[in-house]
């Protein structure tokens, strides 16, 4: 199985090149090889490293920051991530996206079920919801993992904050007004190589 990674500098992307290596040939681009605020170019790096899968780990996720910077969180999260589903579609390849718990309103007092209403009440949720829309839009053969509140060893993330802050103050003020589902890259990219190998193996 040859594997197209995008995103490897981010914390799942960190993760995912050791768990996809044993799966065969893996190359791993970040935003210098593959810049999704220039979502044409894309396809042409899928045509040339004809992938049987297309693991994208490349997201915009400045939650807070998209509010003002619309355009390039949609250029990222909706419009690269259709390119790729159009390129893995005429490349009869597999196509992994990871998305987001954003998708839905978090009104709901127990947890979510993929099958569950979406109403994004922000603009990253709505450009994350939008880019699986065009992924099952295209055609392609894809699986769509909506993460929350990823953390590992690599990269910034809420779990590193509350460590060093409480390493070095006796006392924390944190909004307590959100309910979450923790969840470790390193996790996320496991599970994703297990899809993948039980997808290749059937």
């Amino acid at each position: 199985m040859r594997t197209l990674l995008f995103g490897k500098d981010g914390q799942v992307g960190w993760e995912l090149q050791r768990a996809l290596g044993p799966l065969g040939p893996l190359v791993a681009l970040g935003r210098k090889e593959a810049d999704f605020s220039r979502p044409r170019e894309l396809a042409a790096v899928v045509a040339e490293q004809r992938p049987d899968v297309i693991v994208n780990a490349a997201a915009y996720t400045a939650v807070d920051k998209a509010e003002s910077d619309e355009d390039l969180a949609r250029l990222i999260n909706t419009d690269a991530v259709a390119v790729l589903a159009e390129a893995s579609r005429r490349q009869e390849c597999w196509l992994v996206d990871y998305s987001t718990d954003y998708v839905f309103d978090g009104r709901h007092s127990t947890p979510y079920r993929e099958t569950d209403a979406t109403n994004p009440l922000n603009v990253y949720g709505r450009s994350k919801l939008d880019g699986e829309e065009a992924i099952r839009a295209s055609g392609c053969k894809h699986l769509i993992l909506r993460t929350s509140w990823v953390h590992g060893r690599h990269g910034k993330n809420f779990v590193k904050t509350m460590l060093r802050l409480g390493a070095e103050r006796s006392e924390l003020r944190v909004v307590a007004d959100q309910i979450g589902a923790p969840t470790a890259a390193d996790l996320v990219a496991d599970v994703t190589a297990l899809m993948l190998h039980q997808l290749a193996t059937t």
